[in-house]
């Protein structure tokens, strides 16, 4: 069988994870940080590719590895109209709909245009699971208000590779489990995944569902009006206060969940209190999606890097355990994702898909 060489990017706002993997054999992952002072000089997240395609390329370069060598190179997705989710090959009209910013813009659209230029060099170019991935049934949808339809927003690509990964390490399909999964990291994201499709979630980013390290997700409705009516705050400030401001950062003035812990342990009753407030609402988020499956739950799967946290694990598993077995896969597992699906693409295993 042919061995395909693959090279999987992630960017951030202010890093570049890149990652070599060999079929499934990672060879090495580093993050590039990106000095702040740098980013600066450029205007918009556009302004920046030429600074981090060459931050790429010279990083090969250390590993006397050219991207002629590569068979593909895949990114974490950009924003474009909602698609099905699955491994899609970058084209013109990916690249058209990212660049228009109208569904929304982030360092991975970036990454898109990353990818494909890279493409240009001899690799296909590839994105997985993007951002706008909606799979969303009818009901999932409805908010109160049809000016507001809930939205698909929150961490697919780690959700779905976290599912797959508990199939595989149980020796079952992902297509045939209803799980509930938690990523716990900057946000808070809580998603139903039925036989193989993520038919609800709570918009981690500015919408509802827990309260995370710096955002504040569902509040009293009425009283955000009132809050964003009072003339104490402007538009942008309130976007801060929800996204940024938010959550933990709010109550306490920090937003490293190890502090926090820390300073519970030490004896802390307010750190204490706020910590198992996240864990209470995240657990609450849980239960929500378990009549999602009307209580047909095969595992629930806590993943992010506060799942790390062994007493947050505790606190969280003690309320939602009755309702099936809980699994813990810290950390986050997108560049597994990338690889895996390209490879599987790759090998005709999975379909490519186009927009």
């Amino acid at each position: 069988m042919k061995d395909y060489n693959i090279l999987a990017i992630n960017l951030g706002s202010t890093s570049t994870k890149v990652a070599y993997y060999i079929n499934e054999d990672c060879q090495w992952k580093e993050n590039i940080i990106h000095a702040v002072d740098e980013l600066k000089m450029y205007e918009t997240i556009w302004n920046q590719y030429d600074y981090r395609k060459q931050a790429i390329t010279d990083f090969l370069m250390q590993k006397e590895i050219a991207v002629s060598e590569f068979d593909a190179v895949v990114t974490r997705g950009g924003h474009t109209r909602p698609i099905i989710g699955g491994l899609y090959q970058i084209n013109e009209t990916m690249l058209s709909e990212s660049a228009s910013e109208k569904y929304g813009t982030h360092a991975t659209d970036l990454g898109l245009k990353l990818a494909y230029g890279f493409s240009q060099e001899g690799p296909r170019a590839f994105t997985v699971d993007p951002p706008t991935t909606d799979e969303f049934e009818p009901l999932s949808r409805y908010s109160g208000l049809p000016e507001l339809p809930r939205k698909s927003s929150f961490h697919i690509l780690n959700h779905r590779e976290v599912g797959k990964q508990y199939a595989k390490d149980t020796g079952k399909k992902y297509e045939d489990l209803n799980l509930i999964v938690a990523h716990m990291g900057g946000g808070i994201s809580v998603a139903a995944h039925k036989r193989g499709k993520l038919v609800d979630a709570n918009n981690a980013l500015e919408g509802d569902g827990p309260f995370s390290t710096n955002r504040c997700c569902s509040v009293p409705v009425g009283a955000l009006v009132d809050l964003c009516f009072s003339g104490e705050y402007t538009r942008q400030e309130m976007h801060r206060k929800i996204n940024g401001n938010g959550g933990m950062v709010a109550y306490l003035g920090e937003n490293d969940v190890k502090k926090v812990s820390e300073e519970a342990a030490a004896g802390n009753k307010k750190y204490a209190e706020v910590l198992e407030a996240m864990c209470y609402q995240t657990a609450k988020e849980i239960a929500s999606c378990a009549a999602v499956h009307c209580g047909e739950v095969d595992a629930i799967l806590l993943t992010g890097g506060i799942v790390y946290g062994k007493d947050i694990v505790r606190v969280i598993k003690k309320r939602v355990e009755f309702i099936a077995p809980v699994h813990e896969y810290p950390g986050e597992y997108e560049m597994q994702a990338l690889a895996l699906n390209t490879l599987a693409g790759l090998r005709g295993e999975q379909e490519i898909k186009q927009m």
